[in-house]
């Protein structure tokens, strides 16, 4: 091509697009940096919303878990619980302390401390330490109540800068052996007054004492645990339980001289333990004794009837395991258990009361427990295996028999001694008795029935129904003559009456 030529027409060549503009020079789209364009995502008001409120939700979590946490550390560093289980003795006796009118403080320790949740515990035989007596306008009837603390939580001021915080829960669930729900009593107060506590259970214990005070206390077997048998009862006399001559204070004399002698057993090894066999016939005072004697020692009864069904060998060694402190255990029908030595149910089963290897190997085996004075009572000793009654499960046996000469005058003398001053109702009641042969045969009088006996309950029956009136205690002896030898007496003179 002529140079003029391309002077007049110049060469115009396809330049390549600038970034940020397209064919014919038309803007290009920006290519992305990264798969996501957070500066997009964070200018979004939507997206930048929402990672704000989840930032503020996880920061409240994490906060609440920090002043849960650290209260928990607090609380442990600052505080101390006491749980009390029901089945525990100390929970009556606290529920009882709690109970008691305290003092009031100031404005803000009357308004911290006001309970409002009450529960009431009422009885009808007792009267409770710091109970109140309502009456009828009779005065036949009375009820002891006491307000104590009921579910929930509660603050009590113990004293001047001392508070308790005290919960009362109901498990909802798990229930005792009788069927009740299974409670539990939680106090709290601060790690600087840890010390309160054993000034609370001391007095609590105190005040429990205070209200057995003068009463015995019986526990009953109910399953898997003991139970108190009613409410406290006045403690029997010694006195008032009238044995034959020289019997109760044999007795007496033994037990003691076993609860003094603790060292002399834990010196030598011997298991310290002592066991009592009292026999005899019914109404003869073999209970009475025993509970007489629990009152001189101020020791409660804790009883198993050995006959009752559901009392199994493995029940059996638990309980003695468990058997309340300071009690004297008492083994009633010891007998009954030997019918189950190789009785078997219809199905097979020999497993619905103790077996004799069980009674056995609970008195003197190896979950046989010590510090115990254990009673056996029954009333046919000559069903009893001398495996039983050997020494180191019976160390002394005793036979509380009918009424002797003995037992009448003494007894006698309790009911009428303040109206009979000269004695001699006394001796013409004995020669009544005598006379109907309830002593037994008189080798000097051969007229005198043989094999008759009575017995002390229903000596007492008799007086006890004339209080006042020994005149009519001796009318009415011939009364004292079991219904068995009325009927032998009757029939013997009918034989007599009848002509051959």
């Amino acid at each position: 091509m002529p140079t003029d030529l391309q002077d007049s027409f110049p060469l115009v060549l396809p330049t390549p697009p600038t970034p940020g503009t397209g064919q014919q020079g038309q803007p290009a789209p920006l290519a992305p940096s990264s798969l996501f364009n957070l500066d997009a995502l964070f200018k979004n008001p939507v997206f930048a919303g929402g990672i704000g409120l989840a930032g503020l939700g996880a920061a409240a979590t994490i906060g609440r878990r920090a002043l849960i946490r650290g209260t928990e550390l607090l609380r442990r560093s600052m505080l101390v619980n006491v749980e009390i289980s029901k089945r525990d003795p100390s929970y009556n006796w606290v529920l009882a302390w709690l109970a008691q009118p305290r003092e009031e403080g100031g404005f803000l320790a009357r308004r911290i401390t006001r309970i409002r949740n009450l529960a009431v515990a009422t009885s009808t035989r007792s009267v409770a330490a710091g109970s109140e007596k309502a009456e009828d306008e009779t005065g036949r009837t009375h009820a002891d109540f006491r307000v104590q603390p009921g579910y929930g939580h509660h603050i009590i001021r113990h004293r001047p800068g001392c508070y308790i915080g005290v919960k009362r829960e109901k498990a909802g669930t798990t229930t005792t052996m009788t069927g009740e729900p299974h409670e539990t009593l939680t106090l709290t107060l601060l790690w600087a007054h840890r010390h309160v506590l054993s000034e609370l259970f001391t007095e609590a214990h105190a005040l429990a004492s205070q209200f057995h005070e003068g009463k015995t206390v019986v526990y009953t077997a109910k399953r898997m645990e003991w139970h108190t048998l009613g409410k406290p009862r006045l403690k029997r006399p010694l006195g008032s339980v009238i044995l034959d001559e020289g019997v109760k204070e044999s007795l007496v004399g033994d037990v003691k001289e076993f609860l003094a002698a603790r060292q002399w057993y834990v010196d030598r090894g011997v298991p310290y333990r002592r066991g009592y066999l009292l026999y005899g016939p019914p109404g003869t005072g073999k209970t009475s004794f025993i509970q007489a004697l629990a009152g001189e020692l101020d020791y409660s009864v804790a009883m198993i009837n050995l006959s009752e069904v559901g009392v199994t060998d493995d029940l059996l060694a638990h309980l003695l395991t468990q058997q309340p402190e300071k009690s004297i255990l008492v083994l009633e029908d010891v007998d009954a258990a030997l019918g189950n030595r190789r009785a078997r149910d219809p199905d097979g089963y020999s497993g619905k009361t103790v077996t004799f290897s069980g009674l056995l190997n609970a008195l003197d085996g190896l979950a046989a427990g010590e510090d115990r004075i254990a009673f056996l009572t029954t009333n046919h000793v000559e069903r009893l295996d001398p495996a039983l009654i050997r020494p180191g499960r019976v160390d002394m046996m005793v036979r509380i028999g009918e009424a002797t000469r003995f037992q009448a005058a003494e007894m006698w003398d309790r009911y009428y001694g303040d109206i009979d001053i000269d004695r001699s109702g006394r001796e013409r009641f004995l020669g009544r008795l005598a006379e109907l042969g309830l002593f037994g045969a008189d080798p000097e009088n051969p007229n005198v029935p043989r094999g008759r006996h009575t017995s002390t309950a229903a000596i007492q029956g008799l007086f006890q129904f004339n209080k006042n009136d020994m005149e009519g205690a001796i009318k009415m002896a011939e009364g004292l003559i079991p219904r068995a030898f009325e009927a032998e007496m009757l029939s013997q003179e009918s034989y007599v009456k009848t002509p051959a």
